[in-house]
């Protein structure tokens, strides 16, 4: 499916092939509720980094999370997560460790998004005591990172082209 987002000024439009486009993933980490804010999470969609198309990169910028180790140590994260300079709408993280794959933020998505069955809500031991998790039946919940990715997500339910 071919996915066009843009961020809110308008300045920064882009395009990417995803064959897993269902939001159903919402991570409620202190980085995702702090860069992307809504509600305290973020949702993100897997695409295609050899497909993505941008236009208006100059008033991209990248910001590299800073992360605390067990021990506080504070280091960077490799990941890069891409905003609009202007406007500052999240629109994307990219990470060296996974060059094939764009993850942009369902919410700077233009393209109607296919409704999710199911829902995952990741992250939960981060998150923000005002936030209401608000799972339905079929949703499953975990304090950190889950084994299921986002493509094993969409193939378990059926929701992949291949």
């Amino acid at each position: 499916m071919k996915l066009e987002g843009s961020c809110h000024c308008g300045a920064v439009r882009f395009a990417l092939v995803s064959g897993h486009p269902y939001p159903f993933n919402l991570c409620y980490c202190g980085i995702c509720r702090k860069t992307a804010g809504g509600g305290g999470f973020a949702i993100n969609l897997g695409g295609e980094s050899d497909s993505l198309e941008v236009s208006g990169e100059e008033y991209v910028t990248v910001y590299r999370a800073k992360l605390v180790d067990e021990d506080g140590t504070i280091r960077e994260s490799p990941a890069e997560r891409r905003f609009c300079s202007r406007c500052g709408s999240a629109l994307w993280v990219w990470d060296p460790r996974w060059p094939a794959l764009i993850h942009p933020f369902a919410s700077a998505i233009d393209t109607p998004l296919p409704a999710a069955p199911e829902r995952t809500h990741l992250m939960l031991a981060f998150k923000a005591a005002w936030v209401p998790v608000d799972a339905g039946p079929d949703d499953r919940t975990f304090d950190a990172y889950p084994e299921e990715s986002i493509a094993a997500w969409h193939e378990r339910l059926g929701l992949t082209d291949e």
